[in-house]
C-alpha cells in the first residue's frame, strides 16, 4: 500500500511539474515566433507561379539616397512608409531604399512618371516587434516573483530544483559491505545503522535512540561514497545522494527550496539513506560578521531544521561525507543531527592486501605478481589510489600488447604514481654520471643501515617528474613510530648522496641535485628535536612550530635562548649524519664506484642486484630488525 501511495504522489509531483513548465514553454515558443517572423518578414519566402510551382522571388536590390535622386526617372512605383521607401523600376527591377523625407524630390518623381503612395500604417510583425520585448519582460518579472514568493512550491523555485540537481538511485544499490575492502573497524561501527533499517522494532521497544545522522570523514579516496552506498545495499534500502555544491545557486533561496525537496523525497520514500557528499560546501561555520554568506546560511539553517524535525522511528538515515570536519558549524554536529562521527583510515598494509585483492578479481593479474610486496611498497595509498594502480598497470600492459598484468607493469605504474611519469630528457653526460654516484651512494649507505632502516627496494637513474633519480624501499611492515636509531639513519641515508657527490667529484663541483635530500633530512631532524622529545639538550619540551626552517622567529612558544639552541642541535644531528655517510662512503669508494657504473650501464638495479654487487653474493632481504651490519667484503 506504501508503494502505491508513493507511486500515486509522484504522479502528482509530475502534473504539478508539468503545470509549472507551461508557462515557460509558452515563453519560448512566443520568443522564438518572433525571431522567426522578423527574419523572414522581408519578402523573400517562396510564392507560387501561374504553373502552381514554388519559387523563391528575386531578392531586392538596395539603393542609395543619392541613387534615387540619380535614378528617378527610372522609378516606376515607390511606396514609402517612413524613411523606408520600395517599390519597381521600369525594367521590372524591385528595389529598396532609405529616404528623407523631401518634398522636393517627390515633386521631382511625380514629374517624371513615378507612381507615389505614403504608407502610415503598421504591419502586425513590426507592431509585434515594437511590444514583444516590452510584454516579455513584464512577464519574466512576473514569473520570477512568483516563484520567489512559492518557495519550494512556487513556479522558478520549483522549475530550477525539478531539473534534478539530486543524483538519484531509482532502484536499491547493490554494493555491500563486500565490495568494501580495508575498513573492517569503520564497517563494524556502522553495522549498527544497518541493523536499525532492517529491525527498528527491536529498538524501539527498549526504548533507544539510533542516531540519525552519521558523518564520514577522512582523506579524499579512502572510501566514503562507497561505504554509504554499501550501507544501503546491505539494509537493502533507497539510496538518494546529492552533492554540498548542488544546494548553491544564483537565486537567492533556491538552495532552501532544494533542500526540502530532497528530504521531502526521502520522507515519502523511507526508510531510505539521504547521502550528501562534500556537505562542509553549505555546513561551513557561521560567522556573526558574514554579509556575504547569507543564501548559504538560510540553507544550512533549512538543514538544521530538517534534521530535527525527524521523528525516531522515521527510518531515515542522513550520511554525510567530508574531508573538512573541522570547518563543520557545531549545531549540525550536536546529537540529534550528525550526532555519530566515522573518521576512515588510510589503510594500513594488511587492508591494502584486502583492497587490492578486491580489485585484483576486476583485472588480468599474472601469478607472477606479489600481491603482498606490493601493499609494503603503498604506503599512505588509499583505496581509489590502489585502483588506480591497476588501472595504470592494466593500461601500460594493453599499451606493451601483454594480455596479462606483469610485475613490471605493477612497478612502471607504481613509479608512474609516486615520482611521476618518465621523462625524456637529453642530459650532458657528466650529469648523468654524477647522479648515478649520487643515487649510488644512497643505495649503499642504505645497506649499511638495513637492521634499523626500511629494505632497500631498487635504485634507478631514469628521471621521473622532477627527480633525475630515485633509491626506493620497501618498509617490511607499517611503522607507528621511529626510534632514535632509525632516526640517526634515515638522516644519513638521506645525506649520502650529496657525500658522495664530494668524494668522488670533489667539493666544488656539487649540485644542486641534493635540495629534496636536505629540506626532507631537516624536516625529521626538527621534528625529532622540538615535538619528538629525542634531543638531549632540548629535553622534552614541544615547541610548536610555526616556520619551516628553523630561523629563530620559527618557534611560537620558545624563548630566544632556546630558538638558538634548537637551531644549534639540527644543525649538528645533519652535520653528524653527513660525517657518518662519508665515513662509510670513503671506506668503500671501490664498491660504490663499481655500484654506479653498474647504475650508469642498467639504469636501474633492483634491491637483490644491489646485494649482490656489494657483497659479492646474493644475500636476502632481512627479515627482522635484529639482524647485524653487513660487512663489506674488500677488493
Amino acid at each position: 500500500m506504501r508503494k502505491m501511495n508513493n507511486v500515486k504522489n509522484q504522479i502528482k509531483n509530475n502534473k504539478k511539474r508539468d503545470t509549472s513548465n507551461i508557462f515557460l514553454m509558452i515563453f519560448g515558443i512566443m520568443f522564438i515566433a518572433m525571431i522567426g517572423r522578423v527574419i523572414f518578414m522581408g519578402g523573400n519566402a517562396p510564392v507560387p507561379t501561374q504553373n502552381g510551382q514554388m519559387v523563391a522571388p528575386t531578392r531586392p536590390i538596395e539603393l542609395s539616397f543619392s541613387d534615387v535622386l540619380r535614378r528617378g526617372d527610372e522609378i516606376k512605383t515607390m511606396t514609402i512608409n517612413g524613411s523606408d521607401a520600395t517599390g519597381v523600376l521600369s525594367d521590372g527591377t524591385k528595389y529598396r531604399a532609405t529616404i528623407a523625407y523631401d518634398p522636393e524630390l517627390l515633386t521631382k518623381l511625380a514629374d517624371a512618371g513615378t507612381s507615389i503612395k505614403i504608407d502610415t500604417s503598421k504591419s502586425w510583425v513590426e507592431s509585434v516587434a515594437t511590444f514583444a520585448p516590452l510584454v516579455l519582460t513584464l512577464l519574466f518579472i512576473f514569473w520570477i516573483f512568483r516563484g520567489l514568493r512559492g518557495g519550494a512550491s512556487g513556479g522558478l523555485s520549483r522549475s530550477l530544483v525539478n531539473q534534478n540537481p539530486t543524483k538519484i538511485t531509482t532502484g536499491k544499490p547493490k554494493t555491500t559491505f563486500a565490495d568494501v575492502a580495508g575498513i573492517d573497524s569503520e564497517k563494524q561501527e556502522l553495522s549498527e545503522i544497518v541493523d536499525f533499517l532492517k529491525n527498528k522494532d527491536k529498538y524501539k521497544n527498549l526504548g533507544a535512540r539510533v542516531p540519525r545522522g552519521v558523518l564520514l570523514s577522512g582523506q579524499p579516496g579512502t572510501g566514503k561514497t562507497l561505504l554509504a552506498r554499501a550501507i544501503a545495499g546491505e539494509a537493502n534500502v533507497p539510496f538518494f545522494a546529492a552533492s554540498g555544491s548542488d544546494f548553491s545557486g544564483i537565486i537567492v533561496g533556491l538552495g532552501v527550496a532544494k533542500i526540502k525537496e530532497i528530504f521531502e523525497m526521502a520522507k515519502r520514500n523511507a526508510p531510505c539513506i539521504l547521502f550528501i557528499d562534500e556537505i562542509d560546501a553549505i555546513g561551513q561555520k557561521r560567522s556573526t560578521h558574514s554579509y556575504n554568506d547569507q543564501d548559504r546560511e538560510q540553507t544550512l539553517n533549512q538543514l538544521l531544521i530538517e534534521m530535527d524535525g525527524f521523528a525516531n522511528e522515521s527510518g531515515i538515515i542522513v550520511i554525510g561525507a567530508t574531508n573538512r570536519p573541522d570547518m563543520l558549524d557545531q549545531a549540525l554536529l550536536r546529537p540529534g543531527r550528525f550526532d555519530r562521527q566515522v573518521y576512515i583510515e588510510l589503510p594500513d598494509m594488511s587492508g591494502r592486501r584486502e583492497i587490492l585483492d578486491l580489485y585484483a578479481k576486476k583485472v588480468k593479474v599474472s601469478d607472477t605478481v606479489n600481491l603482498q610486496d606490493l601493499a609494503r611498497g603503498t604506503t599512505g595509498f588509499s583505496g581509489a589510489d590502489l585502483e588506480n594502480l591497476l588501472n595504470e598497470a592494466a593500461l601500460h600492459a594493453v599499451r606493451n600488447g601483454r594480455d596479462q598484468v606483469t610485475p613490471d607493469d605493477i612497478e612502471e605504474a607504481r613509479d608512474k604514481i609516486i615520482m611521476g611519469p618518465r621523462k625524456v630528457r637529453k642530459m650532458r653526460p657528466e650529469d648523468i654520471k654524477l647522479t648515478a654516484y649520487h643515487e649510488a651512494g644512497h643505495a649503499f649507505v642504505s645497506l649499511m643501515y638495513e637492521d634499523v632502516a626500511d629494505p632497500i627496494h631498487k635504485a634507478t637513474i631514469i628521471p621521473r617528474g622532477r627527480a633525475l633519480g630515485m633509491v626506493q624501499h620497501l618498509p617490511i611492515d607499517d611503522k607507528v613510530s621511529m626510534t632514535l636509531a632509525e632516526v640517526r639513519a634515515n638522516l644519513s641515508i638521506a645525506l649520502a648522496g650529496r657525500s658522495a657527490e664530494e668524494i668522488f667529484f670533489g667539493s666544488d663541483k656539487i649540485t644542486t641535485g641534493a635540495e629534496s635530500d636536505i629540506a626532507m633530512a631537516t624536516r625529521l631532524a626538527r621534528y625529532s628535536i622540538t615535538t619528538a622529545g629525542l634531543s638531549k639538550k632540548v629535553g622534552l619540551a614541544a615547541i610548536n612550530q610555526v616556520g619551516t626552517f628553523g630561523t629563530r622567529g620559527a618557534l611560537e612558544n620558545a624563548s630566544e635562548k632556546t630558538a638558538e639552541i634548537v637551531d644549534n642541535e639540527i644543525k649538528a644531528w645533519l652535520d653528524a649524519a653527513h660525517a657518518d655517510a662519508t665515513k662509510h662512503l670513503t671506506k668503500n669508494k671501490k664498491v660504490v664506484e663499481k655500484l654506479a657504473n653498474e647504475l650508469l650501464n642498467r639504469e636501474t638495479l633492483t634491491g637483490e642486484e644491489i646485494r649482490e654487487i656489494v657483497f659479492g653474493k646474493k644475500k636476502s632481504t632481512p627479515k627482522s630488525a635484529t639482524r647485524k651490519n653487513a660487512k663489506v667484503k674488500k677488493q
